[in-house]
């Protein structure tokens, strides 16, 4: 079906939306907005719910195929959602009541069963935080009648961390919003351990979110940005989040180490724009540049990222997925799994291109409030939108260049008439586009979707100050100090005595780390990892009624033993100084416990002019362009990131663990010797 001038003039005359309302207009005519939303009821259950299981609440992509896949079921249960979101406003008849609970009611049913299918597979989980391997990875796609696999390990691309990603992201927005999708303490361990899932996600190749690893489609995972991006939103999202609502309690929040995101946002920004290896740019990025995932806080990467989609991969029709993609042209071979490198020649030009990037860039246009691209983009959506036999508008999966046009095609670009192909309506993109006729209608504003406010991320941070606190190991340190450089400072007994903080080493946050979302009866062990970043350690903890400090890891001599250089150990405080100044994005200011022990310097001697020289500045208020505060404990106890915790259970053996990791700490180590030189052959 090719788009003619007759055939766009009549589909605009059929579904052609109003002018956009704002909420107050909704307000003062709740008839005619009940009106409205119940054309969007309407076409939310006949395209995005009319192949939702009864029983199980899942949505299969096709009536060919009981296939339900984790990423499709999720856009869907996120348009469900926005949709009963907007019934809440207006929601004043018995009808309308009764249709609110049943959108939230469906929304909540499609992500618990999408949940229950995962936790079938929670030995795979706990397999996969040790291998990293792809047999090991969790199920990208279940059966929507029973919550089985429908494929085996090794006979699909299964691991697509995007996708587990883009779950957690909406069910931290979901329950953010109000909704309660976790019941019980085993299902809060299970999203736990899904954070474990995710925390590497800079450093494990995957399968993307097409499916297919790399370009040649020979089943090779690869790194890719779009992994990465949806990681990064789905650990900020869930970072401290109470799963149960506003009826929680400590043990059913989530705990994130603060340093996996911001290791994937130093990896993601490297690579951007490029998704991968072997793809220059992906339009699959236009998801994690801005909603649902607002992964990017640089507004320079954002644009250029934006900038080189639409330039590279914009069309008519859409946007590609990526440049020689063959999936759905005229000269695909449907019977080959594999390409060579030489023979994606063929699709360049042709590449089909898919109506639901235009919805991405619309909501894009909507979120930064830019009237001209979203007028653009929904005149353009409006085209490209096939109506049903009651005229509402259906969005095909893609647009395909026709066989006997391709020549033509190749030899001048945008030049012929497409014809959509693959599902009408693709359930992802009939999802995302409804949500954007919500916003274009005034029924939802950005927020409303956003509750987490993830599309602040632009928005200008005010310039941080970091809060350091150097404690003395003893009295003699303590005295030493004060008499060559006039500070006054506290030693670990008496920043206990005075504060009720325990300072311990950063080794003890990781073990407690470990003990995070152990569950016997999904046979779920916890975190691997024990190592513990900075901005982790830069926070007290109120562990039950006891609150606790942690040192930095770099100050651990017996992980590192250029920790007992000065000169090292010095340069490492500024780095680490100015890195919380650039990545520090939690409430609260991050607190920097700098401890000085005796082999930094003798209390009978002058002290060492790197030393001196650091603490000069940070009296000064500055240190290498970071503004610093130094102060007692006592006095940032307030103004510090205090998440709390539930008190681990201990292992076994567990007494005297803490004292006896503290006190081996606090010891030098003896240095090692070099061994004796070989002896020369004669």
């Amino acid at each position: 079906i090719s788009i003619s001038k007759k055939t766009e003039k009549k589909t605009r005359k059929k579904f052609q939306s109003k002018e956009p309302q704002t909420s107050s207009s909704l307000i003062k005519n709740p008839q005619a907005s009940r009106r409205q939303l119940e054309f969007y009821h309407g076409l939310v259950l006949d395209t995005v719910l009319h192949r939702q299981n009864p029983v199980t609440g899942l949505v299969a992509t096709s009536e060919q195929q009981d296939h339900a896949y984790i990423r499709d079921n999720t856009y869907a249960a996120m348009c469900v959602w926005a949709l009963a979101l907007a019934y809440k406003k207006v929601a004043e008849a018995d009808e309308d009541r009764a249709r609110l609970k049943d959108l939230e009611g469906r929304a909540v049913k499609c992500m618990r069963s999408l949940l229950h299918c995962m936790m079938r597979q929670s030995d795979k989980l706990e397999r996969f935080k040790t291998s990293r391997q792809p047999l090991d990875a969790l199920h990208c796609k279940f059966s929507a009648s029973d919550l089985g696999p429908v494929t085996g390990d090794g006979e699909y691309g299964h691991l697509q961390l995007d996708a587990v990603s883009l779950y957690l992201l909406a069910l931290a927005q979901m329950t953010a919003s109000g909704l309660v999708l976790i019941y019980t303490p085993e299902e809060v361990a299970f999203v736990q351990n899904l954070v474990f899932y995710l925390e590497s996600a800079y450093t494990v190749s995957d399968y993307g979110i097409w499916e297919r690893g790399d370009k040649t489609n020979h089943g090779l995972p690869e790194l890719n940005s779009t992994s990465i991006g949806m990681a990064k939103a789905a650990l900020e999202a869930l970072a401290e989040l109470d799963l149960f609502g506003s009826s929680g309690g400590t043990r059913s929040f989530v705990h994130v180490m603060a340093d996996d995101p911001q290791s994937c946002a130093a990896v993601l920004e490297s690579m951007l724009p490029r998704e991968s290896c072997s793809k220059e740019t992906d339009a699959g990025l236009l998801s994690v540049i801005s909603y649902p995932a607002f992964a990017i806080d640089n507004e320079d990467v954002v644009n250029s990222t934006r900038d080189c989609i639409v330039s590279v991969l914009e069309g008519r029709y859409g946007c590609c997925r990526f440049l020689r993609d063959g999936y759905r042209t005229a000269v695909e071979d449907p019977t080959r799994l594999h390409y060579e490198p030489c023979e994606l020649k063929q699709f360049e030009n042709i590449e089909c291109e898919w109506p639901l990037f235009f919805c991405y860039l619309l909501l894009d246009s909507l979120f930064h409030e830019d009237e001209d691209r979203s007028r653009r983009y929904a005149a353009l959506l409006e085209r490209l939108a096939q109506p049903d036999r009651h005229g509402r508008p259906l969005m095909p999966e893609s647009y395909a260049v026709p066989a006997d046009l391709v020549a033509e095609e190749r030899a001048n670009p945008g030049s012929q008439e497409r014809h959509p192909v693959g599902a009408l309506p693709h359930l992802w993109s009939q999802s995302v586009y409804t949500i954007c006729l919500l916003l274009l209608d005034g029924f939802l504003r950005p927020q409303e979707i956003d509750p987490l406010g993830r599309r602040l991320a632009l928005e200008a941070k005010p310039d941080l100050v970091v809060q350091v606190v150097v404690i003395a190991e003893d009295s003699k340190i303590q005295a030493a100090l004060e008499r060559h450089m006039g500070l006054r400072v506290q030693d670990f007994d008496e920043v206990q005595s005075d504060t009720g903080v325990c300072i311990f080493p950063a080794k003890l946050l990781g073990h407690f780390y470990s003990h995070l979302g152990q569950c016997q009866q999904l046979g779920l062990s916890g975190r691997q990892s024990s190592e513990a970043g900075v901005l982790a350690t830069s926070r007290l903890y109120n562990v039950g009624s006891q609150m606790l400090a942690f040192t930095p890891q770099f100050l651990d001599h017996h992980s590192f033993y250029l920790s007992l250089d000065l000169d090292f150990l010095l340069d490492q405080f500024r780095t680490h100084v100015a890195y919380l100044r650039r990545t520090w994005a939690a409430v609260g200011r991050p607190l920097f416990i700098m401890p000085v022990y005796h082999w930094y310097f003798s209390p009978d001697q002058p002290v060492q002019p790197a030393l001196y020289s650091t603490v000069k500045k940070l009296q000064s208020g500055y240190i290498h362009g970071t503004r610093v505060t130094l102060g007692m404990l006592s006095d940032f106890v307030d103004t510090s990131c205090t998440p709390c915790w539930t008190r681990p259970r201990p292992p076994p053996g567990h007494r005297g663990a803490a004292a006896a990791a503290w006190a081996r700490a606090r010891t030098p180590p003896t240095p090692p010797r070099r061994p004796p030189p070989a002896p020369r052959l004669a």
